[in-house]
C-alpha cells in the first residue's frame, strides 16, 4: 500500500493527515470549515484516495491558515505516498460536468509544481468558506505534491456547482495519474530516469 502520513503543528494550526493512494475513497475529514470538508470528501471519494484529515486552526482570526496549511499537509502526504513515483501513470485529465457547469482539469505529477487557474466565483463565500481561498488551496497542494496543475472553468453560473466540478475533476485526474500501470514494469515515467529534477 502506498501511504503517507503528515503531522504539522505551528502557532496557527495543528494538522494530522493520512492518505492511501490504493484506497477505496473512504474519508474522515474535519477542518472546522464545512464547505472545505465537503470538497476534500469529494476529492477522496472520486479519486479513490483514502483521506483522514484532522485540523485545528485559528478560525477566530480567519480561514486562511486552516485552508493553506491543510492543503500543504495534504500535498506532503501525497508526495510521501508517491515515493519515487515508479510505475505511475503520471498524467491525468478530466472533464467534469455538474448541471450547467463544465470544468476541465489536466495535471502532470512532474515534480515541477505549477498552477494555471482560469476560474472564478461571483460570490464571496460558499457556506462560510471564503471563495478567494479556493485557488490558494489548489496552489498549495500543487506546490507540495509537485504537480503541474491546470484548472479551467469552461462555463457555469452556480458557484457551488463550479467549485464541486473543479474538485471532482481534480479527483478524477489524480486517480488516473497516481494509478500504477503494470505495463511500465515499475519504471519511473520519465526518460531522465527521475521526476522533479
Amino acid at each position: 500500500m502506498r501511504t503517507g502520513s503528515i503531522s504539522r503543528k505551528t502557532a496557527e494550526t495543528a494538522i494530522a493527515i493520512e492518505v492511501n493512494l490504493d484506497g477505496t475513497g473512504s474519508y474522515d475529514v474535519s477542518t472546522g470549515i464545512g464547505f472545505l470538508d465537503h470538497m476534500v470528501e469529494q476529492f477522496s471519494r472520486h479519486s479513490l484516495i483514502d483521506v483522514t484529515m484532522k485540523v485545528e486552526g485559528d478560525l477566530h482570526v480567519d480561514q486562511h491558515h486552516t485552508t493553506e496549511d491543510s492543503a500543504i499537509a495534504l500535498g506532503q502526504a501525497i508526495s510521501e505516498a508517491l515515493g519515487d513515483k515508479a510505475g505511475i501513470g503520471r498524467y491525468g485529465s478530466a472533464y467534469s460536468p455538474m448541471d450547467e457547469t463544465l470544468a476541465r482539469v489536466a495535471l502532470d505529477i512532474s515534480g515541477r509544481p505549477y498552477l494555471v487557474w482560469k476560474a472564478g466565483f461571483t460570490q464571496e463565500k460558499l457556506g462560510e468558506w471564503d471563495t478567494e481561498l479556493i485557488e490558494h488551496w489548489f496552489h498549495s497542494v500543487a506546490q507540495t505534491a509537485g504537480i503541474t496543475l491546470h484548472i479551467e472553468l469552461l462555463y457555469g453560473t452556480n458557484n457551488h456547482h463550479i467549485c464541486e466540478a473543479i474538485y471532482k475533476g481534480f479527483a478524477r485526474a489524480m486517480r488516473t495519474a497516481v494509478e500504477q500501470d503494470p505495463r511500465k514494469g515499475g519504471a519511473i515515467p520519465s526518460t531522465k530516469g527521475q521526476l522533479g529534477g
